[in-house]
């Protein structure tokens, strides 16, 4: 594995998810895999779960790990080619991802959309840059369009909190009984949010989708959808309610409008998720990526409730990330 940017970095979703709750029964078992390995963790934007999470996850397998926090400890990045650097930009990308990749085995990458311009940001001109010049593996730790180690871990959530077998003869995870419904619902907010975390959601649970594991639908106001480049075989519905009759997950998740790019065109608070939604589901789990705003996208006696596993959703990206290192070490 040389890069991690999606789900068509990972050949088999169950075998991906095995080796995750290997991981977490069995933390230290390849702390030696990294050993005299270095994690470089660069970051243009802030984080806590991803940062933590994949630091931690490094520190198992024996890796020593540095972090860049870009906007306070390094210089401002050009991306571009073929400009005169006479601006704000100190340095280019070509070097500056050269160096880190003269420093660090395996390299962790996190940036933000400006969500201004929907060709700009779904280019992904940064991430292709610097995997191009660090000459490194990169894990993204989210991008303008994808939060795959997020996905990855919300996953493995469902599987280890459904009803699931690994069938050893298929290689895969087998539900017991029906498969699970789950569904990704939008939810109000104040501020524009990248569409990076649906549009990953989406994109892994309708690979799940195809592998047998579970049934998905996303609901969200007039106006939501999101790109078809990351829903495309998805049921899709503006009806909420509709929705989440007999739900086992709801994935909650607000996000800005791609349609009208970066936009907020819908502040309905009838979309926050309430105990009331959820006297729809079959007693559904709650899901969120977190930071979450309580009684704006989630009610608090939500999160409060036994529906919620939000921690223990977090927790699990401490596996997610271990995994995947894990496959850049063996393959080093």
């Amino acid at each position: 594995m040389k890069q991690f940017f999606s789900v068509h970095d990972i050949p088999s979703l169950s075998e991906a998810v095995k080796t995750a709750l290997e991981c977490k029964a069995n933390p230290f078992q390849n702390e030696n895999l990294g050993k005299h390995k270095v994690m470089g963790l660069v970051f243009l934007n802030p984080s806590l779960r991803t940062r933590m999470s994949t630091q931690k996850a490094a520190m198992h397998l024996g890796m020593q790990v540095m972090i860049m926090n870009m906007t306070s400890d390094g210089w401002a990045l050009e991306t571009k080619d073929g400009v005169v650097m006479d601006g704000n930009t100190a340095e280019h990308i070509k070097e500056a991802a050269a160096v880190m990749g003269e420093y660090c085995d395996i390299l962790g990458l996190r940036s933000f959309p400006g969500l201004k311009d929907a060709t700009e940001d779904y280019s992904e001109e940064l991430f292709s840059k610097f995997t191009q010049y660090c000459g490194k593996p990169v894990v993204s730790l989210e991008s303008a369009t994808r939060h795959p180690l997020q996905s990855f871990t919300d996953l493995l959530t469902i599987i280890e909190k459904g009803d699931y077998l690994f069938d050893e003869s298929k290689k895969q995870y087998v539900p017991q009984g029906k498969k699970p419904k789950v569904v990704l619902t939008w939810a109000p907010h104040v501020k524009a949010l990248p569409q990076a975390v649906p549009n990953s959601f989406a994109e892994w649970m309708i690979q799940a989708e195809k592998e047998g594991l579970l049934d998905f639908v996303i609901t969200h106001p007039e106006g939501y959808g999101l790109s078809e480049e990351f829903t495309q075989g998805a049921r899709v519905t503006t009806n909420q309610r509709e929705a989440l009759q007999e739900a086992d997950f709801v994935y909650v998740k607000n996000w800005s409008s791609y349609e009208n790019y970066g936009q907020i065109t819908c502040t309905d608070p009838s979309w926050m998720l309430t105990l009331d939604h959820l006297k729809e589901t079959n007693q559904a789990k709650v899901m969120h990526c977190l930071p979450v705003r309580r009684d704006l996208v989630i009610a608090a006696e939500v999160l409060d409730s036994e529906h919620a596993i939000v921690i223990e959703e977090a927790g699990n990206r401490v596996w997610a990330a271990q995994a995947v290192l894990q496959e850049m070490l063996k393959n080093k």
